[in-house]
């Protein structure tokens, strides 16, 4: 008997499943940013490991604030690297662009979620755990999406990073049930659905484009969706 829903955040209600390092890549690819993918990767891990051990990101950021960050960090390591001979005006204009592109696609998929979310949490409680900055608080007002969760587990708050399965106990522990009365819905199999899977969750894999190929055990997640609207049929 499922009695509430734990969801991921960061891919799973802001990218239609989609890793976010693919998301940020096509972009670069529509704007026409002159690298090559090898070295957008390399650029999007050296902004990630940036971010993760350096605090950078303020709790009073927006997601836009945020995402302006994360480019500018990416596109400084592509020019310094040699990757790219921009000026400055022509790395601006390229980041502005990758920016909006980015944050107007995030928007629309949002609305989605949230018109999915207000529908099962007119029967289910909800709670987020979710790998972030500090600030996903700020995120949620800014997506109109804060209402939905009675809580927010959120690693830099409670000092407990995915793939550890503690973190989804403590959203277990938020929402008052049993973990096998909890379905969590996530779009990373090693960070959400093998975790969750331990504690004794049950699970639905929000499968998007992943960073790499590798081919997970399908058989493990009770159910895998390609649209958030799948969890209400």
């Amino acid at each position: 008997m499922i009695k509430g829903y734990i969801f991921d955040y960061g891919g799973t209600l802001d990218t239609e499943g989609h890793h976010w390092g693919k998301v940020l890549w096509h972009s670069y690819q529509r704007q026409n940013v002159p690298v090559t993918e090898e070295q957008f990767r390399e650029a999007y891990v050296y902004g990630e490991r940036t971010l993760g051990n350096v605090p950078i990101i303020k709790p009073n950021y927006t997601f836009y604030k945020t995402l302006d960050t994360k480019l500018r960090l990416e596109m400084e390591y592509i020019c310094s690297s040699g990757f790219w001979d921009a000026g400055e005006d022509e790395m601006n204009r390229m980041h502005k662009a990758v920016l909006d592109d980015v944050y107007s696609e995030v928007k629309m998929v949002t609305d989605h979620s949230r018109d999915v979310l207000e529908k099962l949490n007119a029967n289910y409680p909800m709670v987020l755990v979710s790998n972030f900055y500090g600030n996903v608080g700020v995120v949620l007002k800014e997506f109109k999406l804060d209402h939905l969760f009675l809580a927010i587990v959120e690693s830099a708050v409670v000092g407990i990073r995915k793939p550890d399965p503690r973190i989804y106990k403590l959203g277990v522990e938020e929402l008052g049930l049993q973990p096998d009365e909890v379905v969590v819905v996530g779009d990373s199999f090693y960070k959400d659905i093998e975790p969750a899977n331990k504690i004794g969750c049950k699970t639905i894999w929000f499968k998007g484009e992943g960073w790499t190929d590798k081919v997970y055990d399908e058989t493990l997640p009770d159910r895998i969706i390609t649209d958030i609207a799948q969890i209400l049929q």
